[in-house]
């Protein structure tokens, strides 16, 4: 995978490569890049997607010594990694995520062209549902991360309802993904460092304070939203597409969080019809 040097240390990516329209496709917390797969192969040569691999616990790129990423300092990472691939106004964002993007938004909205919000954490949502508050948890305890992550090794434990992957997804989550995942949580207890100081630095203030400037943000707005989310409450995206000026909301049947995973015809849908928008 390509490499770019960040403030906090190098990024990998992937790069569909080409000349088409610029696509950025931001992943959650203990995941990678590998989510948005399905996406990428459904939009084709028409887009030059980009997915960075951002440092959420499921990095094995190293950041700098003493580097450390909070809730707001990720969202500026995402405007930097565009920036150093020097992408234009035209630049489509999509987030599946912690809702960084929202608060990118509301720091810098000139560096984000189209903005694609995906089924995300918003308002007071944080930690979200059960799930949210699990890992939230286990992030406060000495270890708990560790444990979460060396109990998803066990593949059956996977599959418990209302726990770890299964409450985000509407389909099971594929073993290899998680697989790939939960690896460097549970081998290096630098990612594991990252992951904890990430997750207590969260707070229900971030997304309330980026309400402002969504509803400032002038520039066309999608919402995908599944139907099935039992993290992030449907409600919720019908909310942010009515506050963005230029919103527009696509629900989704049969689709949990994991829109990539368990949708990736609606979001990759949405996006080639949202880039013909003027």
């Amino acid at each position: 995978m390509p490499q770019t040097e960040l403030g906090v240390g190098p990024v990998a990516y992937d790069d569909s490569g080409g000349d088409g329209l610029p696509v950025v496709l931001v992943h959650g917390p203990a995941q990678d890049g590998t989510v948005w797969q399905h996406v990428v192969d459904r939009l084709g040569a028409p887009f030059r997607c980009l997915v960075p691999t951002l440092s959420y616990g499921s990095h094995r790129v190293p950041l700098k010594p003493g580097a450390r990423l909070t809730p707001r300092t990720m969202a500026l990472l995402v405007g930097e990694f565009a920036d150093a691939l020097g992408l234009g106004d035209e630049t489509v964002f999509v987030e599946n995520d912690g809702g960084r993007l929202q608060q990118l938004v509301a720091e810098r909205p000139e560096r984000l062209g189209r903005l694609v919000i995906a089924g995300c954490e918003a308002f007071d949502n944080c930690p979200p549902g059960a799930g949210g508050k699990l890992l939230d948890v286990a992030s406060r305890m000495p270890g708990g991360i560790a444990l979460l992550a060396h109990g998803l090794a066990v593949r059956p434990l996977r599959r418990v309802p209302g726990t770890g992957y299964a409450v985000m997804a509407h389909r099971p989550v594929p073993h290899d993904l998680i697989d790939g995942w939960i690896e460097p949580l549970r081998k290096n207890p630098v990612a594991r460092r990252v992951l904890v100081d990430y997750l207590r630095a969260v707070s229900k203030t971030d997304l309330m304070a980026a309400v402002e400037g969504l509803r400032a943000y002038d520039r066309p707005a999608l919402v995908v939203w599944g139907r099935q989310g039992r993290m992030m409450p449907p409600e919720h995206g019908r909310r942010l597409a009515t506050l963005l000026p230029r919103g527009r909301l696509v629900e989704l049947d049969d689709c949990g969080t994991l829109i990539p995973l368990d949708r990736p015809d609606g979001p990759a849908d949405a996006i080639r019809e949202f880039a013909d928008e003027k």
